[in-house]
């Protein structure tokens, strides 16, 4: 049976009708690799198929950091190690393991403002993406508004059925006053939702000992408290604001407990 030879732009077409995007920005480049390198039909097969793979898992992680809603860029790579105080090269590699995800643990980043907090939640938070884990990154005032916003147009169970799918949620900035009855309800339901299913990190001023006063309704309280708290580990985030600098991102430094 004679074999029928593709031109470059036909291959180029096939390639684009099956959706196989990563193939064809790389194709022109391997069929030149083969060639020179005088490399065999399954090696520039493989290469092509390694690039489709990489494309794709890239791909997802872009739309995943899209969907997570993060406020600004960060990576964990960004950090500065500073010895003296309390943080070794080790936590930090700790974070990109993602250690807490599979055991659905939660982390809570506390320090004054600008200190660098919401940074690294959101660097640890882009790891995640990077891992194919479904994020979300929301200001705890914004949740509430939103929660309100859906609510008003009919959308309530759907929009706590979103958080509580999230691999991660990132709770940022809570703390910053006290919560209503039906916010701490509303609090409540979406840990109970997220037990055992997804992580949470809580960035705060306030130190998990005085987040009970937070809430009117001390038995509401000592429930969010009791599921925050069953797997947590919290880390102290110090260090002079590294937004003074002059239009650059200083380098942040933080002291685990």
């Amino acid at each position: 049976m004679p074999t029928r030879r593709f031109t470059l732009i036909e291959a180029d077409q096939l390639l684009t009708d099956l959706q196989f995007y990563g193939m064809k920005q790389s194709f022109q480049y391997r069929l030149g690799e083969v060639t020179q390198a005088n490399l065999s039909h399954q090696q520039f097969f493989t290469f092509l198929l390694e690039d489709e793979k990489l494309y794709r898992r890239n791909k997802k992680t872009e739309t995943l950091r899209k969907r997570a809603k993060f406020r600004e860029i960060a990576h964990l790579e960004e950090f500065k190690i500073v010895a003296t105080r309390g943080i070794t090269k080790s936590l930090v590699q700790q974070f990109k393991t993602l250690f807490f995800i599979e055991g659905f643990q939660n982390l809570f980043f506390i320090g004054g403002t600008g200190a660098g907090k919401s940074f690294l939640a959101q660097a640890i938070g882009n790891e995640c993406c990077a891992s194919g884990y479904e994020t979300l990154f929301i200001p705890v005032n914004r949740l509430f508004k939103e929660i309100d916003m859906a609510e008003a147009q009919g959308n309530y169970l759907s929009y706590l059925t979103r958080l509580s799918k999230v691999r991660l949620l990132i709770l940022d900035d809570f703390g910053l006053r006290n919560y209503t009855h039906k916010e701490a309800t509303i609090f409540y339901e979406i840990l109970e939702d997220r037990y055992r299913k997804g992580s949470v990190i809580i960035t705060s001023q306030v130190k998990p000992q005085g987040w009970e006063t937070l809430f009117e309704d001390k038995v509401i309280a000592e429930a969010i408290l009791d599921r925050l708290m069953a797997s947590s580990q919290t880390i102290d985030v110090k260090g002079e604001s590294f937004r003074s600098g002059q239009g650059t991102k200083k380098k942040l430094e933080i002291e685990e407990n």
